[in-house]
């Protein structure tokens, strides 16, 4: 059994990355660049207006001023702007040569058809400056980021149409039990509907994976070598749940060895999921996880998700913010790291949810979050500031 750290660190250090592809601007969203992007070109392009009103000279703020023409964005200015005179600019619109300011509307008044007077002498510049954002052949976004929505504005700003980005890596679901029947069936005696697949589904699309899902395997021996091989053949990385423990028809670890899955830790030093296996082979990267659902959860926000991230060379970081527990938290097995799922209450404390154990899944639907107890820690103490990965 080893600790959490040490298990992040086998599967980190053992991805290999995936090949690129290059996708439309529109696909791109969830997808992590592999390439660097620089800019074609200044942004702003030129000296751009920041407000609707009037392009003008800081010397001629004192007096009237004559309007020569009026600017709107996408359209080139037509005169240069001289002593005693302004145009009227919309906001986005180019500002004219010779003007060093845009004076707000709501700060000038009419005196005439075409004359104009300010209320406010003082003003800020209101002007965008040439290159102010990014200079031509700058480096915008670069490889390794994860692409959303703020990306992909970056990226038609400066005329990436078909970025180049990380293959999907395609994942094989395999789910071991006697127990599972389908979620449309109704549970016969000491049967349990799978929920397992459609969870981690859910979380591989989340991530940005390709699942294929292989169904419930009976806990026979031969049909999990059937399915294995399949799954290993036709995918990067195979998921099991269930059958990785030490119970008599737990085959899971026996039979990815007997397919040249080299095991690099079988159990990890975590509450719940401790009977977790990951090895790698010449064609996939395997996963056994737990069959309990919070236990498949939780192993695939620690291990699994960070992983698929590091095949397509993005650094996955969780979302950690440190929050005050209102409620202590106490246990007794102290031998592993121990998640518990918690919420967050209206003053932005969180306190622990009813909890059950591993196959309690209705507690991380009210749970907004997980905090975790170290290795050796039987308690946390009201009022202490904890560490909350959310969900």
């Amino acid at each position: 059994m080893i600790p959490l750290d040490a298990a992040l660190q086998i599967v980190l250090g053992s991805a290999r990355p995936l090949d690129h592809e290059r996708v439309a601007l529109g696909e791109s969203l969830g997808r992590v660049l592999a390439e660097r992007v620089a800019s074609d070109m200044d942004m702003p392009p030129f000296e751009k207006s920041l407000v609707d009103g009037y392009a003008c000279r800081r010397t001629d703020l004192a007096g009237e001023l004559r309007v020569v023409e009026t600017i709107q964005a996408g359209l080139p200015p037509a005169k240069p702007i001289g002593p005693g005179r302004c145009a009227k600019i919309m906001t986005g619109a180019a500002v004219p040569e010779g003007a060093d300011c845009v004076v707000m509307i709501e700060q000038t008044e009419k005196v005439g058809a075409r004359l104009i007077r300010l209320t406010n002498q003082r003003t800020r510049d209101n002007i965008a400056r040439r290159a102010l954002e990014v200079k031509t052949g700058e480096v915008v976004l670069h490889a390794g980021t994860l692409i959303g929505p703020q990306h992909i504005a970056v990226l038609a700003s400066v005329g990436c149409t078909r970025p180049l980005v990380a293959k999907k890596p395609t994942v094989g679901l395999i789910a071991g039990g006697d127990e599972l029947v389908d979620p449309s069936a109704k549970p016969g005696p000491s049967q349990i509907r799978n929920s397992n697949s459609y969870q981690l589904a859910a979380q591989l699309e989340a991530v940005g994976a390709a699942v294929c899902d292989y169904g419930v395997v009976k806990d026979v021996a031969t049909e999990i070598d059937l399915v294995l091989k399949t799954a290993m053949s036709e995918n990067d990385v195979v998921l099991v749940s269930g059958g990785v423990s030490v119970g008599d028809y737990d085959f899971v670890p026996l039979i990815l060895r007997q397919n040249g899955v080299e095991l690099l830790f079988e159990k990890i030093a975590v509450k719940p999921g401790k009977p977790t296996v990951f090895g790698v082979s010449k064609k996939a990267f395997c996963f056994g996880l737990p069959g309990n659902p919070v236990s498949t959860f939780v192993t695939f926000e620690l291990l699994v998700k960070p992983f698929l991230y590091a095949l397509m060379g993005h650094r996955y970081s969780p979302k950690d913010v440190q929050m005050r527990l209102d409620e202590s938290v106490t246990r007794e097995d102290t031998e592993r790291q121990g998640w518990i799922p918690v919420a967050v209450a209206d003053d932005a404390s969180v306190h622990p949810v009813k909890y059950h154990g591993s196959a309690h899944i209705l507690a991380l639907c009210r749970a907004h979050g997980l905090i975790a107890m170290d290795i050796g820690v039987a308690s946390i103490e009201q009022g202490s500031h904890v560490s909350v990965r959310l969900l």
